[in-house]
């Protein structure tokens, strides 16, 4: 290989891959050896790191059958689930890529039109190139309408409008990746800290249907908890909008005190009305506890990170420590040379 062959660390987080990912490595191999883009650049993949978040499928054993035939397959173990977000960080940290690629483990996106994205990297000199899907998402209606709604009010919040570009399937360069992966800490979202640093935009590709008929890894009440993350990692822009509300319900109570005020010099007689009184009441208090309940959602995020919460956690392979003790023969011995054990990698 020469020096002008981009190697790629490709990283990708698993939950319930036990159906897609054999389909899913089938193609990788075929993206070890030089690969020339659609540009005419030659990249090749490096390595694949796999982070295992703890899904409830037979994912684990898949991994150890894959990594066994693939030297370059590298296993990463979380100590429990973490979420995508982390997990996808813990194998940024493992990678040693000259960029690096995360990809999801349901087979819709394409890992040969990591070309097009590098190609679109070296074009306009970016640091961070999302791949911008041609077609819809094979979410179903509401779900996509949902998620563009959510990603149009974090660009209010941010005063920018990358937000509108996330997506699970990025090329990073890698020194970036690997810096943000140390930095980012307990409660930030991925996209908004790569955000701080990278210079983004993106590159059209299709999507296809999903390996597998499996559910998705995300209900709703998951997604409403990863777009509040996406709000609180934003910035200081709800806390904005949160002053805002208080100056308005100030002004607004000024101007119906000078109403009432004037109202009683013109009718002396006219008896002030409790309804009045109580609607004041319920708006204000209710400003002021949802004024509350922000303050105090960013009060959390700054407590977990002092009280030191780490972000993940990587053991070593559980089937080869005490958990797995008993589930394997006494003679089946496991090599554990493609799985990153316990180090620095705490965040």
């Amino acid at each position: 290989m020469t020096n002008c062959t981009h190697a790629v660390s490709v990283v990708i987080p698993v939950y319930q891959g036990a159906q897609t990912l054999p389909h899913l490595f089938a193609e990788l191999d075929t993206l070890i050896e030089a690969n020339t883009s659609p540009n005419g650049n030659i990249w090749r993949v490096r390595e694949v790191v796999c982070v295992y978040d703890h899904g409830y499928d037979q994912t684990p054993q898949v991994l150890r059958e894959l990594a066994e035939a693939r030297p370059w397959l590298k296993l990463v173990w979380l100590s429990r689930n973490f979420g995508q977000h982390p997990a996808t960080l813990a194998g940024i940290s493992a990678s040693g890529g000259d960029w690096v690629v995360t990809i999801d483990e349901d087979g819709q996106q394409d890992p040969r039109d990591i070309g097009i994205l590098l190609d679109t990297a070296l074009e306009e000199h970016a640091t961070l190139v999302y791949a911008r899907p041609l077609n819809n998402p094979p979410h179903g209606f509401l779900r996509n309408l949902t998620s563009r709604t959510a990603k149009k009010i974090v660009n209010v919040l941010m005063g920018s409008k990358n937000s509108t570009n996330y997506n699970s399937f990025r090329l990073i360069l890698g020194e970036v990746a690997r810096s943000a992966s140390a930095y980012a800490g307990s409660g930030v979202y991925l996209d908004v800290a790569l955000g701080w640093v990278a210079k983004v935009t993106t590159a059209g590709i299709h999507l296809r249907e999903e390996g597998s008929n499996r559910q998705s890894g995300y209900s709703y009440r998951n997604l409403i908890a990863h777009f509040w993350r996406m709000v609180m990692s934003s910035g200081t822009g709800f806390l904005r909008i949160v002053s805002f509300l208080g100056a308005f319900t100030a002004f607004v109570g000024i101007l119906l005190a000078i109403i009432v005020f004037i109202n009683k010099l013109v009718n002396p007689d006219v008896q002030i009305g409790w309804s009045s009184t109580i609607i004041v009441i319920l708006s204000t208090s209710g400003l002021i506890m949802l004024s509350l309940g922000v303050i105090a959602e960013y009060v959390g995020v700054a407590v977990n990170m002092a009280m030191g919460r780490p972000l993940y956690l990587v053991t070593s392979d559980p089937h080869n420590g005490p958990l797995g003790r008993g589930k394997q023969d006494n003679g089946d011995e496991e090599s554990s040379n493609t799985s990153i054990h316990p180090s620095s990698d705490i965040q």
